[in-house]
């Protein structure tokens, strides 16, 4: 008897199918999150980030007014609010 070959369109078929019926069972097991359940992960992404940089804008503007510094301290608060938020929305996003 001969070991089969590892090109042998058979096996290769044959494996191509047991990988579809395994994605179908998973599938199947593990459905897709519905629309609704999407727009809300990318509402949920967005107020992450806005809400920080809204946040880094009114302290900076509330700071630039009682110090009379123009845009010193709203510039910088607006990036490090931003950076917070896409940090934040990046974790968030990996979470286990």
């Amino acid at each position: 008897m001969t070991a089969p070959r590892a090109n042998d369109p058979e096996d290769r078929l044959a494996e191509a199918a047991r990988r579809a019926a395994e994605r179908r069972r998973e599938g199947i097991e593990t459905p897709e999150p519905s629309l609704g359940t999407r727009l809300g992960q990318i509402g949920i992404l967005g107020w992450t980030i806005v809400v920080p940089t809204l946040i880094g804008v009114a302290v900076g503007r509330w700071l630039d007014r009682t110090f009379a510094t123009g845009v010193f301290f709203s510039a910088p608060l607006i990036m490090i609010g931003a950076a917070f938020g896409m940090w934040s929305a990046w974790k968030w996003m990996h979470r286990p």
